[in-house]
């Protein structure tokens, strides 16, 4: 954990967009991101919960897979895009609901937005970021998709869904892993209150949100339905059975119960349950490009990422944000072609087999030449 001095700003200052764009690596983007984040605004956002052994596994269970490449394959041409809900997207990298995103970017999702939009791809969009709804929405052209902490009764979340339908969202996420809110320790020491939960009231429906709340919702939304925080096989099963289109695998970063396994550890069994039924999208420590073909090789249709995406606008706004998604297609394409797999469809659990981590986990241990600058950053 980093030393507990606060810094005085909270909201970081934007570098150039030729600065941005001149970022050959994520190490840079997350080097400007630590650089310019205020100590409460960096713990907040990479922390996780109580001892962080949930989120400390996200990162352990992705290295602790490895890769089986074949060689003679013909890979001078390479197809990565994929489609989420029918609709397509560059790279299989969806941007997850986050609610503090002001602590980047005083534009919050706005910023995300637009960065959406230009590289190509999804944004989720959550009831507790800044701006509203039909803001965002208004923001950027491309395709998005509202996520809903249920914070009121029935008539309440018919109310979201259909704000969300008339500003255009293709689709809404419900989170059902936040009945109540966690202890996040870092905070907690340094008596932090975060901008998502100075919001007051409704806390108690979350802790009352059940299955005839899935069903009454799913049956009165024009939108398709997506459940967040799912882990456990049968709950896939069951939220396919009621008519969810798309299984968001999460254990919410390690941020809410501590001491559950790694996200990506749930995913096989998960897969099994769908059963190609619905679609499956992960997060939970996704840093790089071969930690996004880990995933589809264990047969998710896509990753979201949370962490890398604040600090990607941190570093540098939208720009900083597009630049970070250009370079995780840069590794994904690469690493594709070095296993010998010309089209990012045809991965599958052949090409990954366990192998024995070689570093620590950490929050930045994805990026090893952090440490120079930042010594004993975790």
């Amino acid at each position: 954990m980093s030393a507990l001095t606060v810094t005085t700003s909270s909201v970081p200052s934007t570098p150039s967009a030729e600065d941005v764009a001149s970022a050959r690596t994520l190490h840079e983007l997350v080097a400007r991101a630590r650089r310019v984040m205020a100590d409460e605004a960096w713990d907040y956002v990479s922390g996780g919960t109580e001892t962080e052994t949930t989120m400390l596994r996200n990162r352990l269970a992705l290295d602790s897979l490895g890769f089986n490449p074949r060689v003679l394959q013909d890979v001078s041409t390479l197809e990565t895009s994929g489609t989420l809900l029918g609709h397509a997207v560059r790279v299989p990298i969806v941007l997850a609901p986050i609610g503090s995103l002001s602590l980047a970017d005083p534009d919050g999702a706005v910023a995300v937005a637009r960065a959406a939009e230009t590289f190509g791809t999804i944004n989720f969009v959550s009831s507790v970021t800044t701006p509203g709804l039909e803001d965002v929405a208004a923001a950027g052209s491309g395709p998005m998709i509202f996520q809903l902490y249920v914070r009121g009764d029935q008539q309440w979340v018919d109310d979201y869904v259909a704000r969300a339908h008339a500003a255009g969202y293709v689709g809404l996420c419900i989170t059902v892993d936040s009945a109540y809110y966690s202890r996040r320790e870092r905070d907690q020491i340094r008596g932090y209150l975060p901008p998502g939960r100075r919001q007051s009231g409704g806390y108690e429906f979350q802790a009352a949100l059940n299955w005839d709340t899935i069903h009454r919702t799913i049956a009165a939304s024009p939108l398709p339905v997506i459940l967040k925080g799912i882990t456990d096989p049968t709950d896939a099963g069951l939220a396919v059975d009621a008519g969810v289109r798309v299984i968001y695998v999460s254990n919410h970063g390690g941020r809410q119960l501590d001491h559950a396994p790694g996200a990506i550890e749930h995913l096989p069994a998960v897969v099994d349950a769908v059963r190609g039924r619905a679609e499956v999208i992960v997060d939970g420590g996704i840093l790089r490009g071969t930690d996004v073909l880990k995933a589809l090789a264990l047969g998710a249709d896509a990753v979201a990422i949370g962490k890398l995406q604040v600090w990607a606008l941190a570093g540098g706004s939208s720009a900083g944000l597009v630049r970070a998604l250009e370079l995780l297609e840069v590794e994904v394409r690469l690493a594709l072609a070095l296993l010998g797999v010309r089209n990012i469809a045809d991965l599958g659990p052949q090409h990954v087999r366990p192998v024995t981590p070689v570093a620590s986990p950490g929050i930045t241990s994805a990026f090893p030449f952090l440490a120079e600058e930042f010594p004993g950053i975790r």
